[in-house]
């Protein structure tokens, strides 16, 4: 069994103006509230400034961000350690909603430069990513979804459109609070087309999310939509097959969603 995180000192808390009282674990992260402010670790610093200072100027249409923190000393981190404002609201099953936010949210970020610390990241995730599109090859436990994926590469078409920077990991990620515009929380970065963090919201809604089926066609307006989701569900796969804790019984949504993407391609 993994050890129990340990919530932020006391001088990280007061270093972002946090209260010091008892941090408030949140549920389905590794972070802590801290009276308005939500203290996260930082495992990679310069990605944690990057996202900081990303977010701190980014202004996407009918989005509310979780805006960054910096330090008393004008830090984005300290010690391992990097905050935010608290944004309120949940996850809701409001699928199309998080895709509709998505687009608005790339059409503010399409102009970022690509940050260096993506040519440098070697996690499963990114060797997902990369295999995804086919710059990168690794033998996957074939019972992991493995077999799905050797199966559906062959596929893969090229597409017309560019790459820019995304946020790759939205669905669970955006927050609603009735009728206020959907806050997003952090930004998981990837240089890929805004059509595929799209796609992988789609995918990934319908494979743990409920999502009805006719997501698929609703968003087919968008260009190379059907690479865009055989790409989005060859990355699922291949994180599925890679990620420790991942399992048959899990791929079931995964199976469940290829079925889908097979009627468009």
């Amino acid at each position: 069994m993994s050890a129990t995180p340990e919530p932020p000192p006391p001088h990280v808390c007061a270093a972002f103006g946090a209260r010091v009282e008892e941090p408030e674990a949140l549920e389905g992260a590794v972070a802590w509230r801290c009276g308005e402010i939500v203290l996260k670790p930082a495992a990679n610093t310069a990605e944690a400034a990057w996202v900081a200072q990303t977010l701190d100027a980014l202004e996407p249409d009918d989005v509310r961000v979780s805006r960054p923190v910096r330090s008393t000393d004008g830090r984005w981190v300290v010690s391992g350690w990097s905050a935010s404002r608290d944004v309120t609201g949940r996850p809701e099953p409001r699928h199309d909603e998080v895709v509709a936010m998505s687009l608005r949210l790339h059409a503010a970020s399409r102009y970022l430069s690509r940050p260096r610390f993506l040519q440098l990241r070697q996690d499963i995730y990114a060797l997902a990513d990369r295999m995804a599109w086919g710059e990168e090859e690794y033998a996957l436990p074939q019972e992991k979804g493995g077999r799905l994926y050797d199966v559906l590469a062959g596929s893969r078409r090229p597409m017309q459109t560019q790459p820019q920077v995304v946020h790759g990991d939205l669905f669970g990620n955006v927050l609603f609070a009735g009728d206020a515009s959907p806050g997003v929380i952090d930004f998981n970065a990837y240089w890929r087309p805004a059509e595929w963090a799209a796609a992988v919201v789609v995918i990934d809604s319908l494979a743990w999310g409920g999502a009805d089926p006719a997501i698929v066609e609703r968003w087919s307006h968008l260009t190379d939509w059907p690479q865009a989701l055989l790409r989005a569900l060859l990355f699922r796969l291949a994180v599925h097959s890679l990620h420790p804790r991942s399992s048959t019984k899990t791929l079931t949504g995964l199976e469940r969603a290829s079925q889908m993407v097979l009627e468009v391609l």
